[in-house]
């Protein structure tokens, strides 16, 4: 661990404990301070890896109330791991405030490769991944509309993410709203037992997540238009 640096952002499994590689728990064991989206949640994976560090909360209610102490802990010396509940922090999850406040104020920070769930969604739809677009979560009213339309219109292949309780109303909406012909690729609980991963027309998805209960995280990737 690099001794100038003072943050660290670092990624933790989506689903399997092994995901995590060696150079993230090296520097979970070394930094003063871990800051942690929920507490109760890194704490049961620094409890497997058997890391004992003082545990922070740091979210999407409290970031901008955190972010003036923070910094100026930082810049006096303190050394800190950013971690999301799953995968890299500041992907559609807090971090983006920090790291912004963090480059105003010259301190260094270093970004550690690791889970994503977007990627291997990408990868195992089969399409196109020279060009995509990463949307993240879609606002659930004021704009959703016209982000769809514009996705609609997308060449290039379109990453999302989406809860499980909206993902059939989701579908609904590209089935109104893309060509007939158009697939879609959904993957879910990516790295766990139930892993999943469906490709085909809107409709013919709906046919199969209307059956049943839908669990877990879900990843979208729309082709993009032809």
């Amino acid at each position: 661990m690099q001794e100038e640096t003072s943050l660290y952002l670092v990624p933790t499994p989506i689903g399997n404990l092994q995901d995590i590689t060696l150079r993230a728990i090296n520097v979970l064991k070394e930094v003063d301070v871990i800051l942690a989206e929920d507490t109760r949640t890194s704490g049961k994976l620094l409890k497997h890896l058997e890391i004992n560090k003082p545990l922070r909360s740091y979210h999407i209610h409290n970031e901008h109330q955190r972010l003036a102490s923070l910094v100026e802990e930082l810049t006096n010396g303190t050394t800190m791991a950013l971690v999301s509940d799953a995968g890299t922090p500041a992907i559609s999850d807090p971090g983006f405030l920090l790291v912004r406040e963090c480059l105003k104020h010259d301190v260094k920070i270093e970004c550690l490769p690791g889970p994503t769930a977007f990627v291997p969604a990408l990868v195992k739809s089969g399409f196109a991944t020279d060009r995509f677009v990463f949307e993240g979560f879609l606002p659930h009213k004021k704009g959703r509309q016209t982000r769809l339309l514009q996705i609609a219109d997308e060449q290039k292949t379109v990453v999302l993410y989406e809860s499980p309780h909206r993902l059939v109303k989701m579908l609904k909406q590209l089935e109104e709203l893309l060509a007939p012909e158009r697939k879609v690729s959904i993957s879910r609980e990516l790295t766990k037992i139930y892993e999943e991963t469906v490709t085909g027309t809107p409709t013919e998805l709906l046919a199969h997540f209307e059956k049943g209960t839908i669990k877990g995280e879900i990843v979208i990737v729309i082709e993009g238009k032809q």
